[in-house]
C-alpha cells in the first residue's frame, strides 16, 4: 500500500504570503493523506478504475494515466487484472512525483508492465490505447489549451477505447456552486483540516486550479468525437466522466488494415 503515514500539514501555520500550489517534495511526501481528506470519493473513483478496465479494455492493450502523481491508477488497475491482460505509462510534470511512483510500483506491483514518463501531456508523442485517463488533471491546464489535448487524446484512443476524466466542478448557478462550495469546505472540516488550512490552500490554488462545469466538460468531450459521455460519479462539487470513442465499422477495419 502506499505509505500515508506522512499527514499534510503544509498550510497548517500562518503565511505571511501564500504561495501558488505546487507538486513539489512537500506535497508528495504527504500526498496520499491530502487527496484522501481533499477530494470527495476520491477512493471510491479509484476503486473504479479496475472495474472499467475490466469491462471495456481489451485484452493486452496500453493505459496512459497522465498526471499520474504517485501513480494511484496503475496500482488500482494491478490490483484486479492479471498483469498480461494490459501495460500502463503514467506520466507527470513533477520529477519527485515520478521517482516515488516508480519506487511504489515496484514495490506493489513488480510483475505488472507499468513504467512512467516525466513529461508535459501537451506535448507527448501518443500511442494508440484503449483507455486514457485524466485523474484531477485537467483542471491544473490552462483553460485554453484543454480542448486541444482532449482532441489528441481521442485521435490516439483505439476504436472502442474510453477516456475517463475525474474533474473538480464550478456549477453554473451561483447559489447552487456556493452551496456546493461549502459543503466541500466542511468536507474538508470533518477530516480534520482548520478553517487557516482551507482558506490558506484556496489562495494558494487561485489561478492554479481553474474549474469548468460539467456542461463544459460534456460539450468538449463531444466536441472532440466521443459518441457517448457519461456522468458517472458525483460528489460535491467532484466529478468523474467516462467517454467512449465508437468501435472501427467494417469500412473502417479495412481501410486500417489496407494502411
Amino acid at each position: 500500500m502506499i505509505d500515508a503515514s506522512y499527514r499534510d500539514a503544509i498550510f497548517s501555520t500562518p503565511l505571511d504570503r501564500v504561495a501558488s500550489f505546487s507538486f513539489d517534495e512537500r506535497v508528495v511526501a504527504c500526498f496520499p493523506d491530502m487527496v484522501r481528506r481533499s477530494i470527495p470519493g476520491y477512493g471510491q473513483i479509484l476503486g473504479m478504475f479496475g472495474v472499467l478496465a475490466e469491462r471495456h479494455l481489451r485484452h493486452g492493450a496500453h493505459v496512459y494515466d497522465l498526471g499520474c502523481s504517485l501513480g494511484a491508477v496503475g496500482l488500482a488497475l494491478a490490483g484486479r487484472l492479471p498483469a498480461e491482460t494490459f501495460e500502463l505509462t503514467g506520466v507527470d510534470l513533477s520529477p519527485t512525483m515520478i521517482a516515488r511512483a516508480r519506487e511504489i510500483a515496484a514495490s506493489e506491483s513488480p510483475d505488472h508492465r507499468i513504467s512512467f514518463v516525466e513529461g508535459d501531456i501537451r506535448q507527448l508523442d501518443y500511442h494508440p490505447s484503449g483507455m486514457i485517463v485524466l485523474n484531477f488533471t485537467l483542471q491544473f491546464l490552462p483553460p485554453a489549451d484543454r480542448d486541444a489535448l482532449i482532441a489528441r487524446l481521442y485521435a490516439a484512443l483505439e476504436p472502442g477505447g474510453i477516456l475517463v476524466l475525474s474533474e473538480k466542478i464550478v456549477a453554473p448557478d451561483e447559489q447552487e456552486n456556493a452551496w456546493l462550495v461549502e459543503r466541500y469546505h466542511d468536507f474538508k472540516r470533518a477530516n480534520g483540516y482548520s478553517d487557516m488550512e482551507i482558506s490558506q490552500k484556496r489562495t494558494a490554488l487561485e489561478n492554479v486550479l481553474v474549474p469548468d462545469t460539467l456542461t463544459a466538460h460534456h460539450q468538449r468531450l463531444a466536441q472532440a468525437g466521443f459518441s457517448r459521455v457519461t456522468t458517472w460519479f458525483q460528489y460535491l462539487n467532484f466529478a468523474s466522466l467516462i467517454a467512449f470513442k465508437d468501435k472501427a465499422t467494417p469500412r473502417d477495419e479495412a481501410a486500417i488494415k489496407d494502411g
